[in-house]
């Protein structure tokens, strides 16, 4: 069962609570709401606000989609969203109410703040054979910025959403309604400043990287602190930039044979090994006692000693005596004899 974000969990929770008995002339103590949900809420002041407001029943092309929020509507589809179809397929509508505004000057009638999903999974069943199913939504009153945080309180649930939307997300919201200050925007949203600037580091990320990931879902955070500091050389930059290229290469080659492709942390193991140097490699022959070449060593520059060897008649004795003063002269070994 997939993580239900805290404003759907509240939102539910709202809907489906009776309602309060009259007042008597007798006042009895109110039992304290213990749900963790709810104790979690009381720091969102718009969500906890929002759970018991009516709800309306409207068509997705009511609605514009509002910019602000960190889901990129672009990368929904219906392969991504199946399970969430045949759920509202089967209920008749979405459970969870979307949130939107009004917005009396613009071309439709209202903006949609959260629900993006919900929007986009309606929209596909009223073009495929179910026009008349509606998107339940509340109404709220609600500025860019206390949007923003709405939108984030439920987003920030989601594990649908990529580091790097987030990144793009929050490095767009901290210039727009936090005056660039990310410690202001941090306090405001109640995480660690640090983890808001490992988001934002992200968007420093060129492009050309970027495509080395087969997904923005495999791009995270953590990657930003090893690979910021190699973009502000050039010489790293370019060596990362054509390691990129070649790994994009890759992933599309095995997109289009339907293999695996390769994953995210071995993506980033390829473009910090494309940063060690090799130097100048020196190469010997390896020869048999009886001057026949068996195999080659290289040596590059960090004392790194390759053997390859070649199939040959010696025996493992023969192969293993002629090494070994082999790797005695590479002065490999760093232990100190007894």
């Amino acid at each position: 069962m997939s993580r239900r974000s805290l404003i759907s969990e509240a939102l539910a929770s709202a809907l489906n609570d009776p309602a309060p008995p009259p007042a008597t002339s007798e006042p009895t103590p109110a039992a304290p709401r213990t749900n963790f949900t709810n104790k979690r809420l009381e720091a969102f002041g718009e969500a906890a606000r929002i759970v018991k407001r009516p709800t309306i029943r409207l068509k997705p092309s009511e609605c514009s989609v509002w910019p602000g929020n960190a889901r990129d509507y672009s990368m929904l589809d219906e392969h991504r969203l199946r399970s969430l179809i045949d759920s509202i397929l089967a209920e008749g509508s979405n459970r969870v109410p979307a949130v939107v505004r009004r917005t009396p000057n613009a071309e439709l009638p209202y903006e949609l703040v959260t629900g993006t999903r919900r929007h986009w999974a309606i929209a596909w069943l009223n073009a495929n054979h179910y026009p008349d199913i509606e998107l339940i939504a509340i109404i709220e009153d609600l500025d860019d910025e206390a949007a923003f945080r709405l939108a984030d309180i439920e987003n920030r649930e989601r594990e649908d959403i990529s580091d790097l939307e987030r990144g793009m997300n929050y490095k767009a919201a901290v210039d727009n309604f936090y005056g660039g200050v990310q410690l202001r925007m941090a306090e405001r949203l109640k995480i660690s400043k640090s983890q808001l600037s490992r988001y934002i580091a992200l968007t420093e990320i060129p492009p050309a990287l970027v495509s080395a990931f087969h997904s923005p879902m495999d791009l995270q955070a953590k990657y930003a602190e090893k690979l910021l500091p190699l973009l502000r050389d050039p010489a790293a930059l370019a060596k990362l930039e054509a390691a990129a290229e070649q790994i994009a290469s890759e992933q599309s080659f095995r997109r289009s044979g339907d293999e695996q492709p390769i994953a995210g942390p071995e993506v980033m193991a390829r473009l910090l090994k494309a940063m060690v140097a090799k130097g100048r490699v020196q190469k010997a022959a390896i020869e048999s006692p009886v001057g026949a070449a068996i195999g080659q060593v290289e040596k590059d520059q960090q004392k790194i000693l390759t053997l390859s060897l070649s199939p040959s008649d010696l025996s493992v004795d023969e192969i293993l005596a002629v090494l070994r003063p082999i790797i005695e002269r590479a002065k490999i070994c760093t232990a100190k004899r007894r």
